[in-house]
Parts: C-alpha cells; sequence; structure tokens
C-alpha cells in the first residue's frame, strides 16, 4: 500500500507542477531554443530565413561596434556594481545606528528604487536639460564654474556617467535592505568584544562587520552583474547613445539595417556569458 501512496503522491506533484513547468517552457525555454536557432540564419524583414552557419559569429567579431559596446558594457558595470554596493552599505551601517525618525529615514531611502522607471527618467532629463536644466543653472548661473551649458546627455561619454549615477541611485536601495537585514542579526557581542580588545569603528567595521557581510556582499556583486548586464529599459530611455550590448543588440535587430540574425548571435553569446555566471553565483555564493 505503501508504494502504491508513494507513486499517487508523485502523480499529483507531477501534475501540480505541470502548469508551471509548461509556462517556463513557453515564456523562456522557447525563445532561448528560437534564438539560438535564429543565429544561424540570415533573417529578412519578410520572415524569409537563409542558412549561413557561423557567419553571423564570425561577422560579429570582426565588428568594431561590437567591442565598444563590450567596453561600454564593462565601465557601466564597474561603475554600477561598486556604486550600488558601496552606497548601499554605507546606507545600511548609518541605517542600523539609533537616531530620531529613524524608522522614517529607512522608508525614504526605499523611494528611488519603487519609483516608476519613466517618470524618474524624465525628472533627470530635465536636471540636465542644457537650456533650462537644474544641473546647468547651479553650475553656470549659480556657482559659474564654467561659462557654457553642457548636454551631458547627449554627449556619449558624459552621458555614460549620467547612466551610472542614475543606475546606483535608483537600485542601491535593494542593496541597501540585504546589507541591513544582515546587519540586525550580527550578534552585539562581537563588537563589545573587539572594543575591549581596544578595536576602534574602523577597527570593528574591519574585523567584525565586514566577515559577517561577505557572503551578503558577493551575492549583491554577482547579482548586480547579472541584472546590469542585461539592463535595458533605464539605459534606453535616459541616454539610447549609450550603447550598452542591449542596446547595440536592440539597435541590430529593430533600428538602421536590420539584422536580426546578428542580434540573436549577440544575445546567444550574452547568454553564455549569464550561464557562466549563474553558474558562479550558485556554486561559489549559495554553495549548492
Amino acid at each position: 500500500m505503501s508504494s502504491i501512496l508513494v507513486k499517487n503522491e508523485a502523480k499529483l506533484g507531477l501534475k501540480l507542477v505541470a502548469p508551471a513547468v509548461g509556462i517556463i517552457a513557453l515564456l523562456v525555454i522557447y525563445p532561448i531554443l528560437f534564438n539560438i536557432y535564429l543565429s544561424f540564419f540570415d533573417v529578412q524583414l519578410n520572415g524569409e530565413k537563409t542558412f549561413v552557419g557561423l557567419e553571423n559569429y564570425s561577422d560579429l567579431l570582426g565588428n568594431p561596434r561590437y567591442y565598444h559596446s563590450i567596453g561600454v558594457s564593462i565601465v557601466y558595470l564597474i561603475g554600477t556594481v561598486a556604486g550600488t554596493t558601496l552606497l548601499g552599505l554605507g546606507a545600511a551601517i548609518l541605517m542600523n545606528q539609533e537616531f530620531r525618525f529613524r524608522n522614517l529615514a529607512r522608508g525614504l531611502i526605499l523611494l528611488p528604487y519603487f519609483a516608476p522607471v519613466i517618470s524618474v527618467v524624465f525628472g533627470w532629463q530635465f536636471i540636465f536639460d542644457p537650456v533650462n536644466g537644474i544641473y546647468n543653472h547651479v553650475v553656470v548661473d549659480v556657482l559659474q564654474l564654467t561659462n557654457t551649458r553642457e548636454n551631458l546627455i547627449g554627449d556619449p561619454d558624459s552621458a555614460l556617467f549620467v547612466v551610472i549615477v542614475f543606475d546606483i541611485w535608483k537600485h542601491f536601495p535593494i542593496a541597501y535592505l540585504l546589507f541591513l537585514a544582515k546587519l540586525q542579526s550580527v550578534p552585539k557581542d562581537l563588537y563589545e568584544a573587539a572594543a575591549i580588545d581596544g578595536q576602534n569603528a574602523w577597527g570593528r567595521f574591519w574585523h567584525v562587520t565586514l566577515p559577517e557581510l561577505r557572503f551578503v556582499i558577493a551575492t549583491v556583486v554577482l547579482l548586480r552583474v547579472i541584472w546590469n548586464l542585461n539592463r535595458f529599459e533605464d539605459v534606453y530611455l535616459l541616454a539610447p547613445n549609450v550603447e550598452t550590448l542591449p542596446i547595440f543588440t536592440y539597435y541590430q535587430a529593430f533600428a538602421g539595417l536590420v539584422d536580426q540574425g546578428a542580434a540573436a548571435a549577440i544575445s546567444v553569446i550574452q547568454l553564455l556569458v549569464l550561464v557562466g555566471l549563474i553558474w558562479l553565483y550558485v556554486r561559489k555564493v549559495l554553495k549548492w
């Protein structure tokens, strides 16, 4: 009877998870497989496809814009991941201290993360508007640091800096939440013992706080790299002239000389990089 019961429970389990598996296969697995399939074809706008083998990949490796987008993506990843991690850590340490209106401050810190992307992007575009923007008004009219108004978002080099700052401001609250949750679980006895040993505030941070946060820091860094490698809407809405890999892929697939086969090849290479990062996260951070 027990074996029959186990088999019935197994069948019931399969029936329960079947809808979820079907949805995942339809929305995730099928697009990935179809994208890999397209990467071996020359795809026309009318839907016709011509098999070209690895030609899309070889053409891609000889495209200077592809390497430029990789360089821009690396700068974007380093700036946003480092900035998000450091700002989130600093905010968490500050919000872990006792002071008046701490709960209110903790709530206000979360506002950038939950604010709609499109609305805050318009706000940032107004700040850096070359004619009426707040940035140029302060720099030119108030502080008089220069006589020339600059279009920071219009210049790809300075726009990359603006996009990095925007991403740090928009997404550091998630790192802050993870760090704060861990800090609240650190035993206060460790800090008292370190103080008795003569450790100052920096020593207590280095020998107590940092070791306790090592796992969370690794998690935040890897997750931010994975997320930002795929980041599209923030960058494209604020400064579409900043060609990170997702923006470059979009232009290849839908703008100018449309080449969806090449765009598919870019996506496949990016997928392989993401799979490697996810594997690193699972094995080294989660230790599965």
